[in-house]
């Protein structure tokens, strides 16, 4: 009887665990994902799975303003170039643990594009939206504090706008939850994996805020001692003779 009872109870766990099991335990409210988790654990995830989306797009859209500016690129062909890098480096900050386990580059980034995808693609659209609302940013250079005060603005309101999006994946097993369970994995890497570097979420977050507060702090310093008469209004770019 005792083992019947145990062997019950293992089952009953077995099926809480297993991926597709959280509609069974939404109404009860004791499930381990889904509705169930309405508290910390999914909130948790969702916003994890948000900022390591959201420090790919912040230093693909950086680094293609520097692009676009030191190459003398149109407004339009900058924020092309860093659309396409913001994908290019969230896709790659979520690739990267995945090969480092030891799974397949191919099956690593089709695993990606499917979990990160939507992610990704709401952040971009509503941080040039907001980029595009605030006067003056996105004709601003990098050496231009509209840039670096519209920045932070655009990257909050994407964050906010793609939360719900990553816990709306997450509960029901899509999204990042693709990925995370392979996180957690033992390293079975040779060879050149084994030197990929494992970089924690709020480590970038809080290199590219530092990165940010530097360039306001530069900006700001270069219209104050560069262009007294205040006309800075395109100090990104060339300056006037």
């Amino acid at each position: 009887m005792n083992r019947d009872s145990t062997e019950h109870e293992e089952q009953r766990a077995s099926a809480q665990r297993a991926p597709g099991a959280h509609h069974s335990h939404d109404e009860g409210g004791s499930g381990h994902s889904g509705h169930g988790a309405h508290g910390g654990g999914l909130n948790t995830m969702a916003a994890s799975a948000t900022l390591h989306c959201l420090t790919g797009c912040a230093i693909g859209e950086v680094l293609g303003l520097i692009i676009g500016t030191g190459a003398g690129l149109s407004n339009s062909a900058t924020v092309a170039l860093s659309i396409a890098l913001a994908f290019l480096f969230g896709y790659t900050l979520s690739t990267l643990p995945l090969i480092k386990t030891g799974m397949a580059v191919t099956a690593a980034i089709a695993l990606v594009l499917v979990a990160d995808t939507l992610s990704i693609a709401t952040m971009e659209f509503v941080d040039n939206a907001v980029m595009a609302v605030i006067p003056g940013a996105m004709d601003a250079g990098l050496i231009n504090p509209i840039f670096w005060i519209g920045m932070p603005i655009s990257l909050t309101a994407a964050f906010l706008a793609a939360f719900p999006v990553n816990r709306y994946l997450l509960q029901r097993g899509k999204g990042h939850a693709l990925t995370h369970a392979h996180h957690g994995a033992t390293t079975s890497s040779s060879g050149a994996r084994r030197f990929i570097p494992t970089l924690p979420t709020a480590t970038l977050v809080a290199v590219i805020a530092a990165f940010m507060v530097g360039g306001l702090t530069v900006s700001i310093a270069d219209e104050l001692a560069g262009d007294p008469t205040g006309d800075a209004t395109n100090s990104g770019h060339h300056t006037q003779p």
